[in-house]
């Protein structure tokens, strides 16, 4: 058990080295519901907290935490103090010592570590991010943005950077905060689960603990107009991308589910990362598997919380797909994970190559890489005890580049 927490033990020390002496925390994080990925980093940081820094008190100022995320986070954490209202937000900006901003795709919330750094004075901390987060070329807009993010970065009492090209990007534009490295994605230490839960749907679906692999879809762009509650308008521009590169992204994914299951004895799970994922892999995967492979292929036909998806990962040989934060909770558990990453996203993929998983990861607009997905997939489905070690070396190999990283933060 000790090697598939080890990266989480070190991640724990440099936050404690980090924020030795702070009373109480205020951890701004929880940017939505939608996607598990994003759920999963602040119980991954939370986790941290609890076990690493036990003498603090820790206030969640979430932006999103309805759908049943907040209960389960008690669940997990009974202690919480959620910061949710004008008053406790004043109440939390005289109270708390130490400013905290959780794993995100960009500096998520720089306005309000801005009106921090403003209104208090106090030191702040920025934890597992992608710089800059956007796509391409930036707007006026994102480059005026980009002016105020770096002043918010160098004057942070550490900066952690869940991606090289992040780190790289962030010193190469001026950013020199006194602590500046790699630093994982809070959602590697995400220790969620609801076994029950896990348990009823795998039974109730034929899926044995060891028997079967976990694939999730993916469009190049969320659809976020199909989410009722985001009241997020129609995008023509990114609705025609995603349709065009449809069966080339998910083709690949599709051909690994039918090659498992003609190949090995192991079933598949086609499950989501984000709510829009359900039907996407009824409509792209399941409806297009060939007839006599289909009583073997399991669809997950809802939208699930982080703490059941974990659970039911533990249970699986391995993952793949097009989404980033599944196999890091999965890699985070001991679980072997492959990315498929494209144009259209941040650089957060690279990662996976800053943890010494390079060849389990992909990129959809190179065909040479393309066309390794399936065999890789299907090596780990052959060869699991291998890809078991896999995963695991790739959890000390963080570790190593975290206990570098503690000895930067206590000499800061």
């Amino acid at each position: 058990m000790a090697a598939l927490t080890g990266g989480m033990l070190v991640t724990g020390k440099i936050l404690a080295a980090a924020l030795q002496g702070k009373k109480k925390i205020l951890l701004r994080s929880s940017w939505q519901t939608v996607n598990i990925g994003d759920i999963g980093h602040t119980p991954g940081v939370l986790a941290l907290l609890e076990k690493h820094v036990t003498e603090a008190e820790v206030f969640l100022w979430p932006m999103d935490i309805r759908f049943g995320v907040a209960e389960m986070m008690r669940k997990r954490f009974p202690k919480l103090n959620l910061v949710e209202t004008s008053e406790e937000k004043a109440k939390a900006f005289a109270e708390c010592d130490f400013l905290l901003h959780g794993s995100g795709p960009s500096l998520v919330a720089a306005k309000d570590v801005a009106a921090w750094k403003e209104q208090t004075h106090k030191p702040y901390g920025i934890f597992g991010i992608t710089f800059p987060g956007f796509y391409g070329e930036p707007t006026e807009a994102q480059k005026a943005a980009l002016s105020t993010n770096i002043d918010l970065l160098t004057h942070a009492s550490f900066c952690y950077f869940r991606d090289s090209p992040s780190l790289d990007f962030a010193k190469s534009h001026g950013v020199s905060s006194p602590v500046m490295a790699f630093g994982p994605d809070g959602a590697f230490a995400v220790d969620l689960a609801n076994d029950p839960a896990a348990k009823a749907f795998m039974q109730n679906n034929g899926l044995e603990s060891g028997k079967f692999m976990c694939a999730i879809p993916r469009t190049r762009f969320t659809p976020y107009w199909e989410i009722p509650h985001k009241n997020t308008p129609f995008n023509p521009e990114k609705a025609q991308r995603n349709k065009e590169m449809m069966e080339h992204d998910i083709g690949p994914i599709r051909e690994a589910v039918i090659q498992i299951v003609r190949n090995t004895d192991l079933k598949v799970l086609v499950c989501p990362e984000d709510s829009t994922q359900v039907k996407l892999g009824k409509e792209q995967i399941i409806d297009k598997l060939p007839d006599d492979i289909k009583n073997r292929v399991v669809w997950k036909d809802t939208y699930w919380l982080t703490d059941e998806a974990v659970s039911t990962y533990r249970h699986s040989v391995g993952l793949f797909g097009l989404e980033m934060h599944s196999p890091i909770m999965c890699i985070g558990n001991g679980i072997p994970a492959v990315v498929c990453r494209y144009q259209e996203q941040t650089s957060k993929g690279i990662m996976w190559r800053d943890i010494g998983l390079g060849e389990w990861l992909f990129d959809m607009d190179k065909p040479a890489e393309v066309a390794h997905i399936v065999p890789t997939v299907m090596e780990i489905a052959k060869n699991p005890d291998a890809a078991k070690k896999k995963a695991l070396k790739a959890k000390a190999y963080v570790d190593q580049l975290m206990a570098e990283g503690i000895k930067r933060t206590i000499k800061s």
